[in-house]
């Protein structure tokens, strides 16, 4: 996983109905506690077997830690194993911090977020002149992502100031009018470091420095710098043929205000008690925050319910490191996995122990039983299901077993355990196909992450 896939975040499904259960009693509450955080533990060590994760792990709820551990190693070469006080580079849950500052600076009236960014940033492109701060913010600027742009492989290791880094892209056209579209750019928060300290006088590292980590008493978080020794860092990894490799080395000036900071468990659960219980932004100001503008999209914050419980989410992906930061506001409930191997299990452990945490089932991949299916109901699945525009999940049927490929990526075979039902066994997911009363093949259901994900069958 490159550094262009900072843009990965988790989205989350709204829409599903909130469900009220009678208070269990403390005898009920201690045993279910205790279940619950057995099966949290067998999750997260399905996946360390797997060798499919390394990282630290936290679930808090209500004031209580539910589960705080390390797995794996911080550091192959040497066995370091893995802790609560390991430090992770955190990609895209950097966003947040960048939105929150934003905020405070507009609390201070610095800013508004419904101003021009041409206010504050002199010299901008006329194209840019209908794009406000709030745009950045949400993703709505249709300012094109510069980890996507042709040749940004081969610039990701070399040292880049804010203007630099914002003069790469400043002169692509706008992929569509500001505020029409919902389109993931990290040059959106790249623009939003660089506002920070062309309106704060600090550089982004020293702002967040002196207005997040200090006051909220994060002292393992701060801005990565690769050169900088500190202490209980983890060092990153990504698949290889033979196992895990070093990842590719990336200076921390490219992802910047998108991607470059780094912190622990325990710190980002300060954080997250912190941001939603009110001691850093007002309530006016946490409200925009975490109000969805378009595509279930906030400020660095995905919003939505999972599992029909509200939840604000982000991961990261930068090289080496995968996270997945959620909180439940409800249960007052933080669910946080940072890894240091590239991949999807972040996301998927995190979706999995709050869903355990919620009482509900979660079957492992390798719980799953395969069953034998007709020929013919296998064969009439065949076709095309749109799971979002521009990004199709096509079925074949090759030597009588189901094959998924979805746009832009490789084959994966799917097994029954029911006859509409189906897994892959290679990541925890389940395919439900649909159909129609007189019991033609309709579409498809997704079952990823805690999200349900419908896609039509096209004709």
């Amino acid at each position: 996983m490159r550094t262009k896939q900072l843009g990965r975040w988790a989205a989350v499904v709204s829409g599903a109905a909130l469900v009220a259960f009678a208070a269990p009693s403390s005898a009920q509450e201690k045993a279910h506690g205790a279940a619950n955080v057995t099966r949290m533990e067998e999750v997260v060590g399905a996946y360390v077997t797997n060798k499919q994760f390394m990282g630290s792990v936290l679930v808090a709820r209500d004031g209580r830690v539910l589960i705080d551990k390390g797995y794996g190693y911080a550091n192959l070469e040497w066995m370091v194993p893995n802790d609560p006080e390991t430090i992770f580079r955190l990609g895209s849950v950097t966003k947040q911090f960048t939105a929150a500052s934003i905020l405070l600076l507009e609390e201070r009236g610095k800013l508004k977020v419904s101003d021009p960014v041409s206010a504050y940033l002199p010299g901008t492109p006329a194209a840019w002149g209908k794009i406000t701060i709030h745009n950045l913010l949400t993703h709505t600027s249709g300012i094109p992502n510069y980890t996507e742009l042709p040749g940004f492989d081969a610039t990701e290791t070399i040292a880049t100031t804010p203007a630099q880094l914002v003069a790469r892209f400043e002169s692509k056209p706008l992929d569509f009018e500001p505020g029409t579209k919902w389109r993931y750019s990290n040059s959106n928060y790249a623009l939003l470091g660089l506002l920070i300290e062309k309106v704060s006088g600090q550089t982004y590292k020293d702002f967040l420095q002196q207005n997040i980590f200090a006051p909220l008493k994060m002292s393992h978080s701060g801005y990565d710098v690769a050169a900088a020794i500190i202490p209980h860092r983890a060092a990153g990894y990504a698949p290889g043929p033979n196992g895990p490799q070093n990842a590719g080395y990336v200076d921390m000036t490219i992802p910047y205000a998108a991607g470059a900071l780094y912190s622990t468990t325990r710190d980002l659960r300060l954080w997250e008690d912190a941001l939603y219980g009110g001691k850093l932004l007002s309530a006016a100001s946490l409200k925009k925050m975490t109000t969805p503008f378009l595509n279930g999209y906030a400020m660095g914050l995905g919003v939505g319910q999972s599992g029909g419980h509200p939840v604000f989410s982000h991961n990261g992906g930068i090289n080496g490191f995968n996270t997945y930061l959620a909180y439940y506001p409800d249960e007052k409930m933080s669910v946080v996995v940072l890894g240091n191997l590239n991949g999807e299990a972040p996301d998927m452990i995190g979706a999995a122990l709050a869903a355990v945490v919620h009482g509900e089932a979660v079957a492992l991949p390798s719980e799953r039983r395969e069953i034998n299916v007709d020929p013919k109901v296998l064969a009439s699945y065949v076709g095309s299901y749109e799971l979002a525009p521009s990004f199709v999940l096509t079925v074949t049927l090759e030597d009588g077993y189901l094959i998924t490929q979805a746009t832009g990526q490789g084959k994966v075979p799917i097994f029954a355990e029911s006859p509409t039902r189906f897994f892959p066994k290679i990541v925890d997911a389940v395919i439900e196909f649909t159909k129609d009363k007189n019991g033609a093949v309709t579409g498809l259901i997704l079952h990823q992450g805690g999200r349900d994900m419908p896609a039509p069958r096209k004709p």
